[in-house]
This record gives C-alpha cells, structure tokens and sequence, in this order.
C-alpha cells in the first residue's frame, strides 16, 4: 500500500534499525524479490524453495498471515545505504513447528558482509525484550554450514535432530536466553 508516497507494511510489524540495517514488514515491493530468491533452488531450499511462482507468491502471503496470526514473522531486510531488499530475518512458528524459531536468509549479492549476523542479533533482542520470548531456536538443515556457523556464531547451541514436517530432518540449535549474561542481541 502506498500512501501519500510512502510505502507502507502490509503487517503491523515495528521497524527495527541497526548500524547498517532497517527490519521493517514485508510491503509489496518485496513480492518480486522474495518470489526470485524462493524460486532458485540452490539457494532457497534450506529455507523452503517454491516450484513457481504461484507457490512462492503463496508464501510471502502466509507470511504477512504470520504477522497477524501470531504478532511476529519475518522481517524484510532493507540496506541502509542502497534501500535494497536484502533478505529475510525474523520469528519463525507455523503450525507444525516444535516452537519459535529466530530464522534468517541473505539474498543474492548480499552474502559475506555480516547481515544476516545483524539481522539477527537485533530480531532476538526484539524477540526477548518486546515480546517477551524466554527461548528460541533456529532449526537448519543438516549440511547447511553457513547456518550452523551462524547459529553457533550467535551463541546458539546444537540440542537435538528433529523431522520438521515440511523441511524433513533438522538440526534444532538453541539460543541462549535473555537472562544470559550480555547475549541479548543488542547491536553495538
């Protein structure tokens, strides 16, 4: 929705800043971009890759139902300096999942420079302070290195294998909660 030439979220969602990054709602302008990283397969199938369009477009919708079913969902990852739509970072429960999941993905181009570290830290810091979250988890595909990397980067420790029932087995790695002394999340 565009109003008065500012393009407005299609959720309720706060926006959130960092040193380089805005996580904002999903708008409509993020449709075709996250429709293209959902299409390569290469890229998105840890995340939940789509067939066609029909079926990715059908996930960005259930995302914005995310937001207003449970309050939370995933943010768009905007860069500061360009605007561009990065990526995907945020709070992560459909129905079927073992419980909150702090998820995240970096769009093509956008890889090696620490987003989605940012995104992150700053997603989990809102998840505990804002909504009050005690723990969560971010559940990855077993070979996913990047994900385990990052997981164990952000604290985050290895807890148990699961069948996720859209994504098969999985890796669930635990945050370390808000009490945890200075792991919060807070960007520097």
């Amino acid at each position: 929705m565009v109003r008065r030439g500012v393009l407005m979220s299609l959720t309720s969602a706060p926006v959130l800043d960092t040193p380089r990054l805005i996580l904002r709602g999903p708008s409509r302008r993020d449709i075709a971009p996250t429709i293209a990283f959902l299409l390569d397969r290469d890229r998105a199938e840890g995340f939940g890759a789509a067939a066609n369009r029909g079926e990715a477009w059908r996930w960005f919708a259930l995302n914005v139902g995310h937001w207003h079913i449970h309050g939370y969902g995933y943010f768009t990852i905007e860069a500061k300096d360009s605007g561009a739509t990065a990526g995907l970072c945020g709070i992560w429960n459909p129905e079927g999942w073992p419980e909150p999941e702090l998820g995240w993905v970096v769009f093509d181009g956008f890889e090696g420079r620490g987003i989605a570290h940012e995104a992150a830290r700053r997603a989990r810091q809102w998840a505990y302070e804002d909504l009050g979250l005690t723990t969560l988890t971010s559940n990855i595909v077993p070979g996913n290195a990047r994900s385990i990397a990052l997981a164990e980067r952000l604290g985050a420790r290895f807890e148990r294998e699961y069948d996720n029932i859209h994504m098969g087995r999985d890796l669930l790695y635990r945050h370390p909660g808000p009490d945890a002394d200075g792991t919060s999340g807070a960007c520097a």
